[in-house]
């Protein structure tokens, strides 16, 4: 089924979107550049960023590398962003993919490295997104994730009941084959799980 956002004209709910995702408040929360600087990232490396928004993290993933930088968004018109942000910074390894992270069709074992920010609660299934990135990524390969911690007590954020705890995710990322290499509290609201696929047998 394709159900890819077709909007050519942009519509106050992206405007708002675009605002909270470039908020100075979210980069003093989440740095990017330094994020990306603590990540097992090589300059050859090949890197995924899914769910990439407005390029929150595309871009310092594509300055990190010399490698290929797929940033991934279902929403046209994100990856124009990224597109303009790009061409901004000079920067030629992105290469743009309208697709969900569920159809994924990227070759396996082909990353190796995956940026998954703030992105899989909004999945249908935590199970079939984190097994497609699995798929693609080479043995070794790495997966971070950064995710709202269910907690009644921090209320920013999206709605409580599709939150995913971040034990949950620890138990779908080991029973998909992932090894758990770090678990980090950025602040009382967001976690990150840094994961690594384990070599094939």
């Amino acid at each position: 089924m394709n159900h890819m956002n077709n909007h050519n004209q942009p519509d106050q709910k992206f405007l708002n979107k675009i605002a909270f995702l470039e908020s100075k408040q979210r980069e003093t929360l989440i740095p990017p550049e330094a994020l990306i600087r603590q990540m097992p990232i090589q300059k050859n490396h090949t890197l995924l960023d899914v769910g990439a928004g407005s390029g929150f993290f595309t871009i310092p993933m594509a300055e990190a590398t010399s490698g290929r930088v797929y940033a991934m968004d279902p929403d046209r018109r994100m990856l124009s962003v990224i597109k303009e942000k790009a061409k901004e910074k000079g920067l030629d390894n992105i290469e743009l993919i309208q697709e969900y992270i569920e159809s994924l069709s990227m070759q396996h074992e082909s990353i190796d490295f995956v940026m998954a920010s703030l992105i899989l609660h909004e999945v249908p299934s935590l199970k079939v997104a984190i097994a497609k990135i699995y798929e693609v990524l080479k043995a070794g390969g790495h997966l971070l994730c950064l995710e709202y911690e269910k907690d009644d007590k921090v209320i920013e954020g999206p709605p409580m009941a599709i939150r995913i705890p971040s034990d949950e995710l620890q138990r779908v990322l080991e029973f998909t084959g992932f090894n758990i290499v770090k678990k980090t509290k950025i602040n009382n609201g967001i976690y990150t799980v840094l994961a690594a696929k384990g070599a094939q047998i």
